[in-house]
């Protein structure tokens, strides 16, 4: 080998250890990327889908009438009965 190339590798190996940490580095901010795009599209896919399906659903409120006072004049009857004993 030239002399050229045994100082290039020589170089090389110096820097192999900051290499590898730089390239562990990125991989390691793409994967990250990567996740936050998958999660962003999920959430909207989701959070689309939700916003369709309680948008077609119309509120129905029902309101209910009860006449008590038939319940009323036994309970007022049974404690008429029990303070007279």
């Amino acid at each position: 080998m030239s002399q050229k190339k045994v100082d290039a590798y020589k170089q090389e190996k110096a820097n192999r250890e900051k290499l590898i940490k730089r390239e562990k580095r990125i991989l390691m901010l793409e994967k990250l990327a990567a996740l936050l795009v998958c999660l962003v599209a999920v959430c909207w896919i989701g959070y689309s889908v939700y916003s369709k399906t309680t948008a077609d659903q119309e509120v129905v409120r029902q309101e209910t009438v009860m006449d008590t006072s038939a319940l009323d004049d036994y309970v007022s009857g049974l404690t008429a009965d029990a303070d007279a004993e």
